[in-house]
């Protein structure tokens, strides 16, 4: 059975870090990319940032480009979402998922974690 399970959310104010992780068991987790989405109150989710199955190449959305920064650790089956100079628009639950290649279509995902909240306080 595969399982996600996400940690490191919180609240935090305005500027702000907070790091996520990500850890999976029941997959072979180096063989997936790994990618990080967010969903706000009555809004879609949302691409936030990807890397690929070989730590070589990571994705953002334009939003959080400079702030934020993905990376795996391959060996403990695990990924991590630093972000840092938070907002309030970065409010919300953030999601980890696997699947083949970085996509920001929720649709190329085959597994999902059930999420972690981060408010973010102007």
């Amino acid at each position: 059975q595969v399982e996600l399970v996400e940690s490191g959310g919180g609240l935090v104010h305005t500027g702000g870090s907070l790091r996520l992780s990500c850890t999976a068991s029941g997959l072979t987790f180096s063989n997936y990319a790994m990618s990080w989405f967010r969903q706000a109150p009555g809004k879609d989710r949302e691409f936030v940032a990807g890397i690929g199955w070989r730590n070589s190449n990571a994705y953002y959305t334009e939003s959080v480009k400079g702030r934020f920064t993905v990376s795996r650790d391959n060996a403990k089956n695990s990924g991590y979402l630093q972000m840092n100079s938070l907002k309030p628009g970065d409010s919300g639950t953030y999601y980890c998922a696997n699947g083949v290649i970085v996509t920001s279509n929720t649709r190329d995902y085959a597994y999902w974690g059930q999420g972690t909240q981060v408010a973010v306080s102007s």
